[in-house]
């Protein structure tokens, strides 16, 4: 009989260890945000944008994602068309991403920007409206 008590004693405690074990749990691409540290930008060539991402549920930067897409064109001005170049600069702020483009018309431009963050399976995607100012 203390053999049989043994044994359930043991099925027991595996069977709560199994529903103790930590799950790895993920946050959804929808829990980041990507956002201007400054939506007014001095209009012209080598103009600088910065942008912060953020995790919505800490409201912390989230440093070390690889940026892999970028795009700046005018759509908020009905010019969708028009696009400039983004080259990736560095940035000494963990958490902000910098970039150098030329904002060669004054008025909106979008910028719409993909990374991937550490750890996390889905992409995070953004799209930012600036004002090139003169």
């Amino acid at each position: 009989m203390s053999k049989t008590l043994f044994n359930a004693g043991t099925v027991l405690l595996a069977g709560a260890m199994l529903f103790a074990t930590p799950v790895a749990s993920y946050a959804a691409a929808t829990d980041y945000e990507f956002q201007a540290v400054n939506p007014d930008i001095k209009q012209g060539a080598g103009e600088t944008v910065s942008v912060r991402l953020i995790d919505k549920r800490t409201g912390k930067t989230v440093p070390d994602a690889v940026i892999f897409t970028t795009r700046m064109d005018m759509a908020p001005e009905g010019m969708e068309t028009m696009t400039t170049p983004v080259e990736a600069s560095a940035s000494t702020e963990p958490g902000v991403y910098t970039f150098t483009t030329n904002l060669s018309m004054e008025g909106g431009w979008r910028f719409q920007i993909a990374a991937k963050v550490q750890g996390e399976p889905e992409t995070v995607q953004g799209e930012l409206v600036l004002k090139a100012m003169p």
